[in-house]
C-alpha cells in the first residue's frame, strides 16, 4: 500500500495537503503533536476521497519519540510503503533577537530544523531501498528573505532550504526527488496574529493565499510528472519577493 506521510497534518496547510494527496490516490499517514480532534477531522476528509488513512501522534522535535512512534509504525507495517514525505510540521515564536529567550530559539530550531532531520532520516532509508520517493519540505518566505522578528524562524527555514539542496544531490541517482515549497502570507492559524489588511498591500496579488493553493504545488511535486525537478525551492507568495 502506497502511503504519504504529512507531518503537522491536522490543520492549515498540512490538512489541505493531506486531502490533496488523498485525491491523488495516496493513503495518508497524518502526524500530529497534540490536537487529536483536528487530526481525526482531517482523517475523515481523507477517507471521504476513497482511500485509507491513519493518524500518528509524535513530536517531530523529539528524536526518541520520533524513532519510537514513526520507526515503530514502519517496522509494524512492512506492507505500507511511504512514497511521499511532506515535512510540514513547524512553529513560530517571534521576537526581536535582542530580547529573544533561549527557549524561543531552541524550540523553533528543534521543531522546524531538527524535526526535518529526524523524520527524513528514518523515511529516506526505506525510499532508497525502493529506489523511489518524493520529499517535499515546507519552508517559508522568511527562510528566503528573512523577516524582522523572526531570526529563529528564518534561520530554521533557511537551514531546511540548504538541506533540501544537499540531500537532493545525495539521493537523486536513486530516483528520489527533494524539493521545498516556500509559502508567503497564507491564511492559517500561524498568520492569525498578522495584520492582513496592512500586509496584503505588500503583495502584488493584493491578498493572502490559501492552504489549498499551497497544496496544489505540493501535489505536483509529489507526482510522477515532477520526476525531473529536484533541489528546487518554489515560492507561493503572490509575487512578494525581497
Amino acid at each position: 500500500m502506497k502511503f504519504a506521510l504529512v507531518t503537522g497534518g491536522s490543520r492549515g496547510i498540512g490538512k489541505a495537503v493531506c486531502v490533496k494527496l488523498a485525491e491523488m490516490g495516496y493513503n495518508v499517514l497524518i502526524n500530529y503533536r497534540s490536537n487529536e480532534e483536528e487530526a481525526n477531522n482531517t482523517l475523515a476528509l481523507v477517507k471521504e476521497k476513497g482511500v485509507d488513512g491513519e493518524i500518528i501522534q509524535f513530536d517531530v522535535s523529539n528524536k526518541e519519540e520520533t524513532i519510537s512512534k514513526l520507526g515503530g509504525w514502519m517496522e509494524a507495517n512492512a506492507d505500507k510503503v511511504i512514497e511521499v514525505l511532506v515535512n510540514n510540521a513547524g512553529i513560530r515564536d517571534d521576537g526581536l533577537m535582542m530580547w529573544m529567550k533561549d527557549e524561543q530559539w531552541d524550540n523553533v530550531i528543534k521543531t522546524n530544523l531538527d524535526g526535518f532531520f529526524y523524520v527524513t532520516r528514518l523515511v529516506v532509508n526505506s525510499m532508497l531501498q525502493k529506489k523511489y520517493g518524493r520529499i517535499i519540505n515546507m519552508v517559508s518566505l522568511s527562510g528566503l528573505k528573512g523577516l524582522p522578528g523572526q531570526t529563529n524562524y528564518s534561520a530554521a527555514k533557511a537551514g531546511v532550504i540548504g538541506a533540501t539542496k544537499a540531500l537532493a544531490q545525495e539521493i537523486g541517482r536513486k530516483g528520489i526527488t527533494v524539493n521545498a515549497v516556500a509559502p508567503g502570507f497564507i491564511k492559517t492559524d500561524m498568520t492569525d496574529g498578522l495584520n492582513e489588511t496592512e500586509l496584503k498591500n505588500l503583495v502584488p496579488l493584493k491578498r493572502f493565499g490559501t492552504p489549498e493553493e499551497v497544496a496544489h504545488t505540493v501535489a505536483f511535486l509529489a507526482s510522477e510528472g515532477a520526476a525531473y525537478i529536484t533541489g528546487e525551492v518554489i515560492s507561493i507568495n503572490g509575487g512578494l519577493y525581497s
